[in-house]
């Protein structure tokens, strides 16, 4: 069993030329792409900050997943990561709740778990913050209305 890679080092992304290298591999093959081969530029698609890489990097890792029952482990939490980084917490929850049945004491799992969790606390405290906020200046203007109407 192969160590997995924490989420923080997802958010380094590979030079251009190294991804580029990925690239050119996975095309020059072809059809007959290995699956080493499309998960080493799905992996490097999903380190991109290009929502279009980490988007393309989902549907390569959801082909081999599908196709290799080997490379499951290490799709459920590149597929987490992924989906994590395009802002999708409820799929990158899913995927990585998969791998933690399976696995429940895998630290990187846990500590993308920690991440997911803490964003979606975050955005839900800044999305209540927003509404407070409207809540707020709708009462301002209405205040300021009404008071417009009495005089």
């Amino acid at each position: 069993m192969t160590a997995l890679p924490y989420a923080v080092d997802a958010e380094s992304p590979l030079r251009e030329a190294e991804l580029e290298t990925l690239r050119t591999q996975y095309e020059k093959e072809g059809d007959m792409a290995g699956i080493q081969t499309k998960f080493n530029y799905a992996w490097g698609l999903i380190k991109s900050n290009a929502r279009r890489d980490q988007q393309l990097g989902v549907q390569l890792l959801s082909e081999i997943f599908r196709v290799s029952p080997d490379r499951r482990r290490e799709c459920l939490y590149y597929l987490a990561l992924a989906n994590y980084k395009l802002g999708n917490y409820g799929e990158a929850r899913r995927y990585n709740d998969l791998l933690l049945d399976k696995e429940p004491a895998n630290h990187q799992a846990a500590d993308l778990r920690r991440l997911v969790d803490d964003k979606v606390t975050k955005e839900g405290l800044m999305g209540v913050a927003i509404i407070s906020g409207v809540a707020i200046a709708a009462g301002v203007v209405g205040g300021i209305l009404f008071r417009g109407k009495r005089r």
